[in-house]
């Protein structure tokens, strides 16, 4: 078996000394002496399980799919694309040739993605039409829950619990001064900030995890999903509500302090940052509540609903505004749901770790 491994890494430096001039007319001898060696590497286990039948679908398996090992051997030596063609225009095909086209709208991304061997994959919908989304997939989409109770409310009975409340409803006063009743503007500038704990809490357990060896119970995962889910909100009330020059910059100058002071609450202590944000998902409850009404009495144009949201959350094609902020309050209950029982389990003196986390529990 060691002649074998040794025999192949012989035959796999011939080989690339034989195509240097061809293949590598323009790389370094460090380059190809860094591609040598990933050569050799692939191939020893390869060889070296030849005797067994394992072995034999594990040298299949790495052909068929170059993007899971070796990408830098397989798509630059066995994947080089044939660049003839019959364009009309030498000049234009030449540019062509060394860019690699357009791949999903960035210039040169197929000619980059054809050498790294990570092509874009190509996903359809369950109608066949292709789907435009790059930002999400297929099966992260669904169906939000409205029967969701959006009453609930958790009463503050601890210093902490009182603390985060009243954090909360004091920084109620100065957004409805700002925004009045433009509620699409108020629902941007919101998501922008409750997009901010999900991915604080998640980096500081990863990390926390890392530190520790250990696992994380899925809250991980879960914390992450929330700060997404919020992200998408935004994503959605962007094509409703165009914010003007100055609210951006007021996105910019809250976002900045409000990650930093979560960030240094969360390091304090976890459950007053938790019970702090399901306070802050109850206001979204009722901000959105109130959003409904002035759709309702046709204060705010009831305009069909954005293509993105269609998708994300699986609504008809005749969908409008209203539905999607009805699917919006129901993802902020549920966000409430989620961090006021995080906090629940801190209060009991015990880590996140020990209770399974609602992963997809939007």
């Amino acid at each position: 078996i060691t002649m074998m491994s040794r025999g192949g890494a012989k035959a796999a430096s011939s080989l690339l000394k034989a195509a240097r001039p061809r293949l590598f007319s323009t790389a370094t001898t460090s380059t190809i002496r860094s591609i040598s060696h990933e050569t050799s590497h692939l191939l020893r286990p390869a060889v070296a399980d030849l005797a067994s039948p394992s072995g034999m679908s594990g040298w299949i398996w790495t052909t068929r799919a170059p993007a899971m090992g070796g990408v830098r051997f397989a798509s630059t030596v066995t994947l080089g694309e044939k660049t003839t063609t019959t364009d009309a225009n030498p000049k234009k095909a030449e540019n062509e040739s060394s860019t690699g086209g357009d791949a999903g709208g960035n210039k040169g991304g197929k000619g980059i993605a054809s050498y790294w061997g990570v092509e874009p994959s190509k996903i359809t919908k369950e109608d066949g039409t292709e789907w435009k989304w790059n930002c999400f997939r297929p099966w992260e989409t669904y169906k939000a829950d409205l029967t969701i109770d959006l009453s609930k409310h958790h009463v503050p009975t601890t210093f902490l619990d009182r603390l985060a409340y009243w954090t909360v409803k004091s920084l109620r006063w100065p957004t409805d001064l700002f925004f009045q009743r433009r509620y699409g503007c108020r629902a941007m500038m919101l998501e922008t900030v409750a997009a901010v704990p999900g991915m604080v809490g998640g980096m500081l357990l990863h990390c926390k995890s890392l530190r520790r060896f250990e696992q994380s119970g899925g809250w991980i995962k879960a914390l992450l999903e929330e700060a997404e889910n919020e992200r998408m909100h935004l994503m959605t009330f962007m094509e409703v509500a165009k914010p003007k020059w100055y609210e951006r910059a007021l996105v910019i100058t809250v976002q900045g302090v409000f990650f930093n002071a979560y960030f240094l609450g969360y390091l304090i202590s976890p459950k007053f940052a938790h019970r702090m944000v399901g306070y802050l998902e109850e206001e979204a409850i009722h901000s959105y509540t109130e959003f409904l009404k002035e759709l309702d009495k046709g204060n705010i144009e009831n305009v069909p609903a954005p293509a993105i949201a269609i998708d994300y959350w699986r609504l008809p094609a005749d969908a409008t505004l209203r539905d999607v902020v009805m699917v919006v309050r129901a993802d902020e209950a549920h966000h409430r749901d989620v961090n006021h029982f995080a906090s629940d389990i801190h209060y009991q003196g015990r880590e996140l770790k020990e209770a399974p986390a609602p992963i997809g529990y939007h």
